[in-house]
């Protein structure tokens, strides 16, 4: 079903931007797992919370680049390979989404959960009337609306159907999955698309369906984080078209009609992947680094699929040594 490994072998002759090997080497430095310098978890949760955070303004930049090292790293490895000039943007709507993302897992109530929606809501008003709250990821989402006159309604769609999340609940049916995705990742990508300079109704096109396939991919690999903490999101129709009960992953169970689940799903990412590539001619090559998710998304699902579709196996808890290399290849071939 889906496509085998890379080859392992290609010859890299170009860095991240105008330089060659020196920048390759200074992009590992970058990408290989070390400590956040500047709070740990609980420190960024009460920074979080509070609407008053103050940090030095040249350091917002850093606030936002380790604070999506720590909870995105797939999405730090590929907010690097983007152009310069749309780099530092990429990270602050990355932090922008993190903070959203971090909201249902950090509150105890929905009330709770609801007023930090709110205080979102507000701050992308007051970003737009050029007054934004002194909080670092709230002054660097500014600085990069004010650098690439980023459009109001997709930030603000992103929190809408980040609040409607808070209702905890499974998905009735795929389709409602591939919504939230669309108005989550999708929304995020056409951002990233705005950086890059880009307008362009392929592009969109693409975005739409790379965002629902990493929306689909996301649900399938939090599963068994969600699974011990008895929660499961996975679309309810699939579940009872497999006679597959919330009790069956909630147990981790390995048997046939919980795999039946995860390939149907999964499979559907797959649909959308290849979609969103149907359009790779007709998209401008300037958009091609808002959509290197599209390898993590395709190491996922290969993966999955190596382990027989048994979202629970070991293998797929383990981060891919190998995916730093594969993203820059994927960026320097200029392909998605």
């Amino acid at each position: 079903m889906l496509k085998g490994n890379m080859a392992a072998s290609i010859s890299v002759k170009h860095g991240l931007a105008s330089s060659k090997t020196s920048q390759l080497y200074g992009l590992y430095g970058k990408i290989l797992p070390k400590p956040v310098l500047i709070q740990g978890a609980a420190e960024i949760q009460n920074v979080r919370a509070s609407t008053s955070a103050r940090v030095d303004p040249q350091n917002n930049e850093k606030y936002c680049l380790d604070l999506v090292r720590s909870r995105d790293y797939e999405g730090f490895l590929t907010s690097l390979l983007l152009p310069v000039e749309a780099r530092r943007s990429s990270l602050a709507l990355r932090a922008f989404n993190v903070e959203l993302a971090q909201v249902k897992d950090t509150v105890s109530q929905k009330t709770i959960g609801l007023m930090r929606m709110e205080f979102w809501k507000t701050a992308i008003e007051e970003i737009y009337r050029d007054e934004p709250p002194n909080q670092p990821v709230i002054t660097e989402l500014w600085r990069a609306v004010k650098t690439h006159n980023l459009t109001k309604r997709w930030l603000l769609r992103i929190i809408a159907d980040r609040e409607k999340d808070l209702d905890d609940r499974a998905y009735r049916n795929l389709q409602e999955l591939e919504g939230y995705s669309e108005n989550t990742q999708s929304s995020l990508i056409y951002l990233l698309l705005e950086c890059l300079g880009v307008k362009n109704v392929h592009a969109d096109h693409a975005a739409s369906h790379v965002g629902k396939a990493h929306g689909i991919v996301t649900c399938l690999r939090a599963t068994p984080y969600n699974s011990r903490r008895r929660k499961v999101y996975l679309p309810m129709d699939i579940c009872m078209l497999h006679g597959a009960s919330q009790e069956d992953f909630i147990r981790g169970s390995q048997e046939k009609k919980i795999r039946d689940v995860v390939y149907d799903i999964a499979s559907q990412a797959h649909v959308h992947l290849q979609h969103a590539r149907s359009f790779s001619n007709s998209v401008p090559a300037a958009a091609n680094p808002a959509f290197l998710h599209t390898v993590v998304l395709e190491d996922y699902l290969q993966r999955v699929r190596r382990a027989d579709f048994d979202v629970f196996h070991k293998s797929l808890q383990n981060r891919n040594p190998l995916l730093p290399i594969q993203l820059y290849i994927r960026s320097w071939k200029k392909t998605y």
